[in-house]
């Protein structure tokens, strides 16, 4: 589907999916707020730090498991995670691995998928793309050509590989198509979507209209809000302070997560990219969550 296309369509369906948030109010015992995760790039620093009494407050403030990222170089955070009693998953993990393989038989991805396993991961996310991998509409299919093949690879393992979006994949490029269009197209069925609903929002979509379109080919979401006052479509960097606590930006967490539930996703995980105060940020976050 050609961007404007989906832009047209995506328009459209907001106004069917456009109910008050009265009408929306989660049910109290709301999987996703349950079973809430926090991705841990959010306290890098602070891990860096005292990655004991930082996982131990993620639990404190109700996080009940948490993504990992640049695994398979985890084992600090694996063991802090496993200390505070939270649950573990799913991780995003050195992409190039697959991205860009150095053999034909991803040695380096099967290493990552036997360590997961071993862990007893569930789910592997492909975390970014640099920008020799994204400058052409030909460069996301071999993305895609890469990940079909990886993903193939993972199911063999019982785990579920997934792309994490930024919005650098929804900017227009040949024959008004961008990224996400060719990798939703080439995608097979094993290999599937973890939404980041910021990322969306930045590039002037509705992640609750993007999320009810891809029913069934989305496993997690990533939650964060977006300030008011920031020009979009951005498709690439933004200011530090456009990263906010859920509920003090400009994106309704709400119909998301309703979204999410008719969609299939199986978890939620909060992230801010940036904060002065990380720690007050994910319990700013949760308190929001817990009050929907």
């Amino acid at each position: 589907m050609i961007r404007r296309t989906f832009i047209r369509a995506t328009g459209a369906t907001a106004v069917a999916f456009g109910p008050s948030s009265s009408l929306l109010a989660l049910e109290a015992d709301n999987a996703y707020r349950r079973n809430i995760g926090i991705q841990l790039y959010t306290l890098r620093d602070a891990i860096a730090k005292d990655p004991v009494a930082t996982l131990k407050k993620v639990a404190a403030d109700g996080y009940k498991q948490v993504e990992l990222y640049g695994f398979p170089d985890s084992d600090v955070m694996i063991s802090a995670a496993k200390d505070a009693g939270l649950a573990m998953h799913s991780s995003h993990f050195e992409w190039d691995a697959v991205v860009n393989p150095k053999d034909a038989v991803m040695s380096d991805f099967a290493k990552i998928l036997e360590k997961a396993e071993n862990l007893g991961l569930s789910h592997l996310v492909i975390p970014y793309l640099q920008d020799g991998n994204r400058k052409t509409l030909d460069d996301y299919k071999q993305v895609a050509a890469h990940s079909n093949q990886a993903a193939a690879m993972a199911k063999e393992a019982g785990i579920q590989l997934s792309y994490h979006n930024h919005s650098f994949e929804f900017e227009p490029k040949e024959g008004g198509k961008c990224g996400y269009d060719i990798l939703r197209e080439e995608f097979s069925p094993e290999m599937k979507f973890e939404i980041d609903v910021f990322w969306v929002k930045v590039a002037g979509l509705d992640p609750a209209v993007l999320i009810n379109k891809m029913t069934g080919r989305v496993t997690q979401l990533h939650l964060k809000d977006l300030k008011e006052g920031i020009k979009v479509p951005i498709y690439s960097s933004v200011p530090n302070d456009a990263f906010q606590e859920l509920g003090n930006g400009i994106i309704d967490i709400e119909p998301i997560i309703v979204a999410a539930k008719a969609a299939g996703v199986e978890y939620c995980h909060v992230e801010q990219d940036q904060s002065p105060d990380p720690l007050a940020s994910i319990q700013e976050s949760i308190q929001f969550l817990n009050k929907l």
